[in-house]
């Protein structure tokens, strides 16, 4: 067994989509960031590489890669996926942690759930979200941050 934790930040910008676990979610402003900036999936696949020992997601999609401008995240998952079963591992199941003051997501959460548990291919997934009570960034409405862990464990050989 392997266990992975990930961390993400992305700037609320004008002009953007804010796109969640691969949800749009209606808002005045979306997240900022080279590809859709899918502040959970990043996590989600950082914590996933963590736990296989593959380095990050910033190694495997850089941001200076003009083929990853405007990616969908969830497309990169599926990559992120492809290569950690390659070296056979499996997700076991994965808890995911949405930090903004606003939009409200509890709407949105079991969209974003069922999305997480096809691109992982277990139902072991959790996506919830919380606010800072509007202290720090995330209080002010600057950004949106989220955390991720995940279990995986190797194929028997």
């Amino acid at each position: 067994m392997r266990i992975g934790q990930g961390y993400d930040v992305h700037k609320l910008a004008e002009d953007r989509h804010l796109i969640l676990c691969g949800v749009e979610v209606p808002h005045d402003r979306g997240l900022l960031g080279h590809s859709d900036a899918d502040v959970a999936v990043h996590a989600l696949m950082d914590a996933i590489l963590g736990a296989a020992c593959m380095g990050d997601i910033g190694r495997m999609f850089p941001d200076s890669d003009p083929q990853y401008k405007g990616a969908d995240s969830m497309g990169l998952l599926a990559r992120v996926m492809e290569r950690i079963r390659s070296e056979g591992f499996y997700v076991v199941n994965a808890d995911v942690t949405i930090i903004a003051q606003k939009p409200k997501l509890a709407p949105f959460i079991g969209r974003m759930t069922d999305n997480l548990r096809r691109a992982l291919s277990t139902q072991a997934v959790n996506v919830k979200a919380t606010t800072t009570e509007k202290l720090g960034f995330e209080g002010r409405m600057e950004g949106i941050s989220a955390m991720a862990v995940v279990l995986l464990e190797e194929d028997e050989k």
